[in-house]
């Protein structure tokens, strides 16, 4: 059945379907939205493989710089409802159009290389910043789960330092979920500890979980905004639901947020008016107007292209240093990690494969490190 079944081979028997009628053009749209950069690799030679087979035209909808630059013979770049460029990837690549040069500079990952300078919040190169001392907010010490008989986490061995952002990067199924569900209690390992702020949340109960999940704040993949309330609805939602702040003092917390987040101009706004990037906004809004200590982002980038990508970076750093939170993000974006990142863990078959600055996991030298995160370099 469908659900049985991994997203890489989900995408082969979409393909299957596509060309089952022997068509003349396939249209592809989006086909790696939300994979892995492996995962990637994999689609795009599926795409190539099917073009040799049937000698079909493929026609893709893309954000993913280094699938264009693997698959396409001809780039046709859209800017404001019009095609401002059409040629083949190098002279793409080349040009001086601004628009252009904007999105490359978001999709750029040549950061990537083992000796390269970091860019820190899209500015100039600096020197890779040291590893953080301090305060540890979450700790995973030799935590083990299985799933039906299947080992997911092998010995999970992972400190997560308080007030700077760690990155949890690896191939889908690699365990990166079943950790977050793990540090908010909500599954408990066969064996291990997970220390929140020093405290053991294993032998917990449900409403001592409850107290410790009070700490974190999450911004899900698609924001999940409540269709019917506005955004000021949306925002004050937890504070009626979790306090006893009067009406008026929530009105006041919920200025306060969209304000700093630069979104009050669209507080009577319906989730359904604003934009995509305005949507993470409020999605994050909801989820600091909490005071949390600590900040889950999952896949914040997914589906978004290089442009608002950067922005969804910028919003990352500069809510961990305004409201002073640990941030714990998971990704596929390779560019985005190497941002943002003070701390990455990479995932590989349940194990930690790297861990250290994002210079220290540029510089490991496990071959599947190397291949994970080159994979998608441009």
């Amino acid at each position: 059945m469908p659900s049985d079944l991994s997203g890489g081979m989900r995408k082969r028997v979409s393909l299957a379907r596509a060309l089952v009628a022997n068509p003349e053009v396939v249209l592809f749209d989006e086909p790696t939205t939300g994979l892995d950069p492996v995962m990637i690799e994999k689609v795009d030679e599926m795409i190539v493989l099917a073009k040799q087979q049937y000698q079909i035209t493929s026609v893709i909808i893309s954000h993913d710089m280094a699938s264009t630059k693997r698959l396409a013979d001809r780039v046709a770049y859209l800017h404001d409802g019009q095609i401002v460029f059409y040629g083949d990837y190098d002279q793409f690549t080349a040009s001086t159009l601004p628009e252009i040069r904007a999105f490359l500079d978001g999709a750029g990952t040549t950061r990537l290389g083992k000796d390269a300078p970091v860019a820190i919040g899209g500015g100039a190169p600096v020197a890779p910043a040291p590893a953080p001392h301090g305060d540890i907010a979450v700790e995973l010490v030799d935590v083990y789960k299985t799933f039906g008989g299947k080992h997911v986490l092998r010995g999970i061995n992972l400190p997560i330092y308080a007030k700077k952002t760690t990155v949890l990067i690896g191939a889908s199924g690699s365990g990166k979920s079943v950790i977050i569900k793990h540090i908010m209690g909500l599954f408990k390992p066969d064996r291990g500890q997970i220390k929140v702020f020093g405290k053991d949340i294993v032998p917990m109960q449900d409403l001592e979980l409850n107290e410790m999940r009070k700490h974190f704040g999450l911004l899900f993949q698609h924001a999940a905004l409540l269709d019917w309330l506005d955004v000021a609805g949306n925002v004050a939602f937890p504070l009626k639901e979790r306090t006893t702040l009067s009406s008026g003092e929530i009105k006041d917390r919920v200025a306060e947020i969209l304000g700093r987040l630069n979104i009050a101009d669209i507080a009577d706004r319906m989730p359904g008016e604003i934009s995509e990037g305005q949507k993470k906004r409020v999605g994050l809004a909801r989820a600091i107007v909490m005071k949390p200590d600590i900040m889950i982002y999952d896949e914040p980038t997914t589906g978004q292209d290089p442009l608002r990508t950067r922005d969804i970076d910028e919003m990352i750093q500069t809510t961990q240093q305004q409201f002073d939170i640990t941030s714990i993000v998971i990704s596929h974006d390779m560019a985005s990690t190497f941002r943002i990142a003070h701390m990455v863990a990479m995932l590989y078959q349940g194990e930690i494969a790297a861990y250290g600055t994002p210079a220290e996991v540029r510089a490991s030298t496990n071959p599947h490190v190397q291949h994970f995160i080159h994979a998608g370099a441009v």
